[in-house]
């Protein structure tokens, strides 16, 4: 049996999710503001629906960002506890990996150009192309994720489709395409559900870290962050 437990707070969406042997359960909520209160008790009721303890898990997976500065300390700060307290491996993943898996699984199209819109006339972009390995997800990262403003984009080769809160900026992000996206899944939000299917085979291929290394990723240099100290015990 493989369980993986993920979570993501990353944007004003905050989900839970649990995959066990292929099968995934999963609690996804619009909650601005909220994430704070619910993950916990969100976490408490996957694993008790599911019938296990921390102690039962192979792996905690979270959305590393990048996403909101403030949802990103949150997960990260809430995964180095459980995971130190359980003595279990973390494995970070990419908010717009997660965002792109979603998008094929939705339309079957393998290609996305993923975008969160970053405030500040700015956007978080990565490319990413979906496939399986081992009956598992993947997401293999073919444009390096940054944050950049509308106006300094440069021309990509390839096809994509577009997914995200930063296909906002929908012109500029066409604009630098070969052929337009024919498909724009602007409402879609990293999902705890993607974040375990992709943990899959990053765990399998060693890619997870311990509890202290359960990084966020801002993507913005000026944003430093202090690792936080245990305080979450075994459940």
């Amino acid at each position: 049996m493989t369980a993986i437990l993920a979570l993501d707070t990353s944007t004003p969406a905050c989900s839970v999710a649990l995959i066990q042997n292929g099968a995934v359960l999963e609690d996804f909520r619009m909650a601005p503001r909220q994430h704070n209160d619910l993950i916990l008790p969100m976490v408490d009721q996957i694993l008790s629906q599911a019938g296990l303890s921390l102690s039962q898990l192979d792996a905690i997976a979270f959305g590393r960002g990048p996403g909101s500065f403030t949802g990103l300390r949150i997960s990260a700060g809430v995964v180095q506890g459980l995971a130190y307290g359980a003595d279990l491996p973390v494995v970070p993943v990419s908010t717009l990996a997660a965002m792109a898996l979603e998008a094929c699984q939705t339309t079957g199209h393998p290609r996305w150009l993923s975008a969160l819109d970053a405030r500040m006339g700015e956007m978080y972009l990565g490319g990413y192309e979906i496939s399986k390995e081992e009956d598992c997800w993947k997401a293999d990262n073919v444009i390096p994720e940054r944050v950049i403003s509308p106006d300094r984009l440069e021309p990509l080769a390839g096809a994509y489709q577009g997914v995200g809160s930063g296909w906002l900026y929908q012109d500029a992000l066409n604009d630098i395409l070969a052929q337009p996206a024919t498909e724009i899944l602007i409402d879609v939000a990293p999902r705890a559900a993607c974040i375990a299917q992709l943990a899959e085979l990053m765990r399998i291929r060693g890619e997870g870290v311990s509890a202290e290394m359960a990084l966020p990723v801002y993507l913005r240099d000026e944003i430093t962050w202090e690792k936080q100290p245990a305080r979450i015990g075994k459940r």
